[in-house]
């Protein structure tokens, strides 16, 4: 973009650009919020959805569009930008007290009380003039400033650029900008990435200087309002039965984008609680966590139109159609129980569903949770949690999941043990969202040990003699089910969860049962405040170890008696005697595998049985099988080229009829072990480092885009990679193949980006997130 753009634009402020509050406030007289949402029928608003809201979607909602945008600069949607921008942190890694939530909607409903919460504009609240609208406007004046302040084309940026997650942020006010101008003259937007084309620039200008006028995207369809009375009705009986299950269903969906059994939706819907029935309109009940006192008399579960842009690190797409509903209605309603008073919303009671749903049938709870397995797990992946290497270095780099059959796991004995030690599964979500992680871990972990204890005892009865110790105790997915089999992938600080066994056999699994599979979600999702104190956060992070031992554990159980121990210990590798004491008081299980091994590496050997067990629902949308023979040699990179790729690499080849063909490639951190909370560093296993590639996108966070033209750039590609040895040779092959933060043509192949994945990903597809992007 040339010079003439900001040059032009600083005349048109006749000087009016950079000056102090005061200055405003003696031009244009005081802020004063402004009601900017107006109907998608009107010009205004027609113009807003038509040529704005598309610029700020593929330019702006890629940076800034959830909890972790910059500044809570949120632009996806009318609300969000209407808010504005706050100093405060949301991720906040040393926060003592937790802190008051912000979250659209929900934690304010008016522009004035944004303001009492200290949110201050991005768009002109003085006096409403053409020429006022432009000089008090922050996010044009941040646009002026980058079309000022061109990147230098196709370079790797200087040290005036930090792009680290937890970079400082200015949030500059109006009053304030002339100072951030002055000492960060490329703090222009969009940060750190080539600016917006001339029309769109003119776009945006035209919109902000007419008063920044916005418009909601148009409303539900006739058969999704239908569709949403009849699931309204459903949820929201009279009947204690039907209560405590829309409760249930609801404490599980709440995250969800539903949408209604058609291909390509029109709208997505969020499930709410409201205190307000079906037919009134909606009154959000805000509250921290979903199970947290409503202080109503009666709760009512509405679908609230999600008129957000869909991004793709929070999109979890369900459908509900008339067989789904025949389905809750034979898992929680047609049982025979008796529902006589709805239990407590006090914290010590509301966080543990152990005691809160303990009168639903387990096979019920479990079998409801295994129809949507990836969505729940989902869940703690794009959730709130999802933000961090500390909430995320609970895991490994690349896992498989399988579940327990509800037939062998589910039963009344199991129930039953459950009742009895319900208290051992508090979570520490009980302590709300100000915690001691130090007593609290000690308290925990005596709460597991119990459980453990009971655990292990009735499954040597179950299990005696390796009785069930086969495949036969994986769940099969009923025939059909897909969310049988998922893989999980971490990229260092957030992470991905696609149906199927997908690469390189990993080095660990999981296998759930349904108390862990229900301590999961109530931990990491339901239970888990972002707005929490550090002691909240680490304490969750200290119980998701014991919960990740124990789904180790279940699959330790169908290996070796005899190679058990020897197996764990290649695990956890140079792990601190605590977790060596942890594991010598659990050594109770004592049953021998049912399966008869024929090799001397039986954990290779129960991968092959679980795939052909699992291989009716073993999903193939991500078969790194399918990648073309040239670029399959990546899954057998050395590691030394390993080291210098980033977590996540989007590939994409263009076709002959122009078309693109699109491809991931995954670099797995290898670790000693994962037990060490302050020192991951200190446990990588740099020399075992893998990658892999597949078909399509997995991820919402691309660290490098590369672009091959043709046949000849995909071998020179697939052969000069695994060749790289030091960084230089990593930044060759970007400048060569790669499309870099600075390349002038950037937002062209962004736009090639988001219309493949679009196609690769249908239901599933949203915006991508660059707060990522290398910049190497």
């Amino acid at each position: 973009m040339n010079k003439l753009i900001g040059i032009v634009t600083l005349v048109i402020l006749s000087g009016c650009a950079y000056l102090g509050n005061a200055h405003y406030n003696e031009l244009f007289g005081t802020e004063q919020a402004q009601q900017r949402i107006v109907s998608h029928t009107t010009g205004e608003g027609a113009n807003f959805l038509q040529n704005v809201k598309p610029v700020l979607d593929t330019r702006c909602v890629v940076c800034h569009g959830c909890y972790d945008a910059p500044c809570q600069l949120k632009l996806s949607s009318p609300e969000g930008i209407d808010r504005g921008v706050s100093k405060d942190l949301v991720y906040d890694g040393t926060r003592l007290l937790a802190t008051t939530p912000s979250r659209l909607l929900f934690d304010a409903t008016t522009t004035e009380q944004w303001r009492e919460k200290n949110f201050t504009p991005v768009l002109n609240e003085r006096v409403q003039t053409e020429e006022a609208n432009l000089a008090g406007s922050v996010l044009f004046n941040s646009l002026v400033l980058k079309q000022s302040h061109e990147l230098p084309a196709n370079e790797i940026l200087n040290n005036e650029f930090d792009f680290s997650l937890s970079r400082s942020q200015t949030c500059a006010t109006m009053g304030e900008f002339d100072q951030l101008a002055g000492e960060q003259p490329h703090a222009g937007m969009p940060y750190g990435l080539p600016g917006v084309s001339r029309d769109e620039f003119n776009h945006l200008q035209k919109w902000l200087k007419a008063g920044g006028k916005m418009a909601h995207i148009d409303p539900p369809t006739e058969f999704e309002l239908e569709q949403v009375k009849r699931w309204e009705a459903f949820l929201n009986q009279d009947d204690l039965k039907y209560q405590l299950s829309a409760r249930y269903i609801y404490e599980h969906w709440f995250l969800a984008h539903i949408y209604f059994d058609q291909k390509t939706p029109d709208n997505f819907f969020k499930l709410v609680r409201s205190s307000t029935p079906p037919g009134e309109k909606i009154k959000l009940i805000s509250t921290r966590r979903p199970y947290d006192d409503p202080k109503v008399n009666r709760v009512y579960y509405r679908f609230l139109h999600d008129r957000s842009t869909v991004l793709s690190k929070t999109h979890l797409p369900l459908k509900l159609n008339d067989e789904k509903l025949t389905r809750l209605y034979q898992q929680f309603i047609a049982p025979e129980y008796t529902v006589k008073s709805m239990p407590s919303y006090k914290a010590e009671s509301a966080s543990n569903p152990f005691k809160t749903f303990e009168v639903i049938p387990i096979d019920s709870k479990y079998q409801f949770m295994l129809d949507e397995a990836e969505l729940i797990i989902m869940g703690f992946i794009k959730g709130p949690v999802c933000r961090g290497q500390i909430a995320l270095n609970v895991i490994n780099d690349h896992f498989w999941v399988a579940f327990a059959d509800p037939n062998k796991v589910a039963t009344p004995a199991v129930g039953q043990m459950i009742m009895q030690h319900e208290d051992a599964l508090e979570l520490p979500a009980a302590e709300e969202s100000n915690a001691f992680p130090i007593a609290n871990w000690v308290k925990y972990s005596a709460l597991e040990q119990k459980y453990l204890k009971a655990k292990v005892n009735l499954a040597n009865e179950m299990f005696k003699g390796g009785e069930h110790l086969t495949t036969d105790l994986l769940w099969k997915g009923d025939g059909h089910n897909k969310n049988a089999a998922l893989t999980i992938f971490r990229h260092f600080d957030s992470a991905t969860v696609v149906k199927g066994f997908i690469g390189q056999e990993p080095k660990t699994t999981w296998i759930l049962d349904y108390a862990l599979f229900e301590r999961i979600h109530y931990l990491l999702v339901a239970g888990f405040d972002v707005y929490g104190n550090i002691g909240h956060q680490l304490v969750t992070r200290l119980y998701m170890d014991f919960l990740r031992l124990e789904g180790e554990q279940n699959f330790l159980a169908l290996l070796p008696e005899n190679k058990r121990d020897k197996i764990k210990g290649q695990w956890y590798r140079k792990s601190p005697p605590s977790l060596a004491e942890f594991f010598k008081n659990n050594r109770e299980f004592s049953q021998p595998s049912g399966i008869t091994y024929k090799t001397n590496t039986p954990q290779k050997e129960l991968y092959a049985l679980m795939k052909e067990a699992l291989s009716p629902v073993l999903s193939e949308h991500y078969d790194y099988k399918q990648v073309p023979k040239s670029l399959s040699a990546i899954n057998t990179m050395p590691a030394k080229a390993v080291n210098l790729l980033p977590q996540l690499s989007f590939v994409l080849v263009k076709q002959d009829d122009d078309s693109h063909n699109a491809y991931t490639i995954i670099h797995h951190n290898a670790h000693y072990n994962i037990s060490s909370l302050l020192n991951e560093d200190g446990q990588r296993a740099f020399e075992e480092d893998t990658a892999t590639i597949v078909p399509g996108f997995i991820g919402d966070y691309p660290a490098s885009i590369w672009y091959l033209n043709n046949e000849q750039q995909v071998e020179a590609f697939a052969e000069q990679l695994p060749m790289m040895q030091v960084e230089a040779d990593y930044a060759a092959l970007k400048t060569k193949f790669g499309i870099r933060r600075s390349h002038p043509q950037f937002w062209q192949y962004s736009d090639i980006l988001h219309a493949t994945a679009k196609k690769y990903r249908g239901v599933e597809y949203g915006l991508f997130d660059y707060n990522r992007l290398e910049n190497r």
